[in-house]
């Protein structure tokens, strides 16, 4: 099989979607594999390194987008990648449609086969290729949200930990999943005074279990999170639900409770944000202010840690990888059911029913839609 690595153009993104050692692998397999020209700088990556694994090194991305038959990246393809994808052609990377309806139509209007990192599953229930950048953007959470507190960054001049005799900045975490749970270990680290929210009953265990008193925890309802709302010096929302729009835990109204100066970092905004004053935001200009509270939604949270990122990422995408550049999509599918509930939108089709619903889209599944 043909593969073609194009550089990210999503703002301030220098993650790549293959390292050397995974180019390796892969023309070990017998592919051929093109990497745009400066694809790996970014990651400090050179093209000396994709050269030396086997790679063929290209100037811009149309000849990638052109002759390739799997294309392998880490963000959704942007308008302008989108109208250079071809029927058939596979795309393997992070789309988050269900906010989404531009791309979604796009990615229809192609008829290329979607696969998305987000919702590829595990034989346990968890989603492997999503969770390296959770822990990544759990754990930039709390330091962009130091960061954000600085009274030069607009926020209310908070040193999170505080020092002798100050009362440390008081930091909730909305959901205690991968990212909660990053978010939450930093944060305690940090010397803040740390609550997470959840709604189930066995993340709440495992979080006192594994923190014990260095955190409190409480059980979602509207009513706790009102009342944490109002206190929180920072709050960090990172609720998932796979492959939907995130749920509106924060309603405006709750955030023109919380202190001026305090501030919100939002890891949900990738799939629309769990507060309702959320807007997706970009590295260049990370934050806004609402009511007085400081909004940090940057939508590649993991960018700015892109070779740590770029790492971890292709440990767990490698094998997928592999086996749809050895097998073709349809086997490689029909054969992984996991693999297959990373399909979203095949030839024309949407395969993904929270993205389908999210769009008033029909909704065709994906066994159908590869001929199973």
């Amino acid at each position: 099989m043909l593969i073609g690595v194009p550089k990210e153009i999503k703002d301030n993104e220098f993650r790549v979607g293959l390292i050397p050692s995974s180019v390796q692998e892969l023309v070990h397999h017998g592919h051929r594999v093109l990497v745009q020209a400066g694809a790996g700088l970014g990651a400090g990556l050179t093209d000396a390194d994709y050269a030396n694994a086997g790679a063929t090194i290209v100037e811009g991305a149309d000849g990638i987008f052109a002759d390739a038959e799997m294309i392998v990246k880490v963000k959704e393809p942007l308008a302008a990648e989108r109208k250079k994808l071809n029927k058939g052609q596979i795309l393997f990377t992070y789309l988050h449609l269900a906010p989404d309806a531009a791309q979604t139509h796009d990615l229809v209007e192609s008829g290329a086969v979607c696969i998305a990192y987000e919702t590829v599953t595990s034989a346990s229930g968890a989603l492997p290729l999503l969770t390296p950048m959770s822990e990544v953007a759990g754990r930039l959470a709390p330091q962009v949200g130091a960061h954000s507190l600085e009274k030069a960054q607009g926020g209310r001049g908070v040193l999170l930990g505080g020092v002798p005799g100050v009362p440390a900045a008081e930091v909730v975490v909305l959901g205690g999943g991968v990212s909660g749970t990053h978010a939450a270990t930093i944060a305690v680290g940090m010397g803040a005074k740390v609550t997470v929210v959840d709604r189930s009953a066995e993340a709440l265990k495992r979080l006192a279990t594994q923190f014990g008193t260095s955190i409190s925890t409480v059980f979602s309802t509207r009513s706790a999170i009102e009342e944490l709302v109002k206190r929180a010096d920072l709050l960090i929302g990172t609720v998932l639900v796979p492959g939907a729009a995130a749920p509106k835990l924060v309603s405006h109204a709750m955030v023109r409770t919380m202190k001026t100066g305090s501030v919100i970092v939002d890891v949900a905004i990738d799939q629309g944000g769990c507060v309702e004053t959320s807007k997706a935001t970009t590295h260049s200009h990370p934050t806004y202010v609402v009511d007085g509270v400081v909004h940090y939604c940057v939508a590649n949270m993991p960018g700015a840690v892109a070779r740590t990122s770029t790492f971890a990422l292709n440990n767990v995408t490698l094998p997928f990888a592999v086996a749809l550049a050895d097998k073709g999509w349809r086997k490689a599918l029909g054969q992984d059911a996991h693999l297959r509930n990373g399909l979203n939108v095949c030839e024309g089709r949407v395969t993904c029913q929270p993205v389908a619903e999210a769009h008033g889209l029909p909704f065709v599944k994906p066994e159908a839609a590869i001929g199973m």
